[in-house]
């Protein structure tokens, strides 16, 4: 595949209101037919993240139409998993209603903090949205004890089904004097994806010993093949992007080398790319992606090229 990168479309505001800085993983949806919601996490100046969204012209993502002056979801109350930020990471359409599952994140002591999945559901189209529980719908399991996040779910073939990021058993690492996460990357089943039952499936390994974990798997089903694009962790140079098919969606074949998109020279997007998403219209295909500081600059897009 290759990719023409098309420019920056949001960069946070620096105003000192809770969408500050950053805006984090952009997760399209089709609010009508001229309009496009992209939802992503803004952070206020404590860091703490809260979802609001950019519209956008559906057939020029480029233009910006407004910008959401409330956030869309709201932090948990003290003591719950999402009370230091939440974000957006999967949209699900299902009998009339929207599934927003996101990335709830909690503060740590002996480790730095804990991210689990929830879940909100929106009954209006996308304009707003209700937790389903205080609780996460994906919570710590077996070994999974400090992150299972970074979800991606669609409806195929009768079921919901899941590729997320899950912590291993030694679950951190430390390097240059931080501790990193070591995570990889599972899939689960759900028959109304809101209850996901028993352990993940490993369906990722790391390629060489740089890769320390992975974030933001996007899949989609073409042609018969499970593929997506999914963010790689490394030590040497942070997220970039990578790509892989499989035959069931549980055994991956990563083919990095055919992502099709890269750093550029110089710019928001110099040193990483990462937590892409893609969104379909009108026979073209538009990637939206984070750049440096996996959100601190913004997310901009890429047109698929034919």
């Amino acid at each position: 595949m290759r990719w023409e990168k098309r420019g920056l479309i949001y960069t946070p505001l620096q105003d000192f209101s809770w969408r500050h800085q950053n805006a984090i993983c952009p997760t399209p949806f089709k609010l009508d037919d001229t309009t496009l919601r992209i939802f992503c996490t803004m952070c206020a100046s404590d860091n703490i993240g809260r979802v609001g969204y950019v519209d956008v012209d559906i057939n020029d993502p480029g233009a910006v139409l407004g910008v959401s002056r409330e956030p869309v979801l709201d932090i948990g109350r003290l003591g719950c998993f999402d009370d230091n930020g939440l974000g957006p990471i999967s949209l699900v359409e299902h009998d009339g209603k929207i599934y927003l599952y996101y990335i709830g994140f909690q503060l740590g002591v002996k480790v730095p903090y804990f991210m689990f999945g929830g879940l909100a559901v929106s009954e209006d189209g996308g304009h707003s949205f209700k937790k389903y529980s205080e609780s996460p719908v994906l919570d710590r399991c077996g070994s999974e004890i400090y992150a299972r996040c970074g979800i991606c779910v669609i409806k195929h073939q009768g079921k919901f089904k899941m590729w997320y990021i899950g912590t291993l058993e030694n679950g951190w690492t430390e390097h240059g004097g931080k501790k990193l996460p070591l995570y990889t990357m599972r899939y689960l089943e759900s028959d109304d994806g809101i209850y996901w039952p028993g352990n993940g499936t490993v369906c990722m390994e790391f390629a060489n010993a740089d890769e320390h974990g992975f974030g933001r798997p996007f899949v989609w089903v073409e042609d018969g093949i499970y593929k997506q694009y999914y963010s790689i962790r490394t030590y040497s140079r942070g997220y970039y992007l990578g790509y892989a098919e499989s035959p069931d969606g549980i055994r991956w074949e990563r083919k990095d080398e055919r992502a099709g998109i890269d750093n550029s020279a110089f710019g928001w997007d110099s040193v990483n790319t990462c937590y892409a998403s893609l969104f379909r219209h009108a026979g073209n295909t538009t990637m939206f992606y984070n750049g440096n500081g996996m959100g601190k600059t913004g997310f901009g897009y890429a047109k698929l090229m034919k």
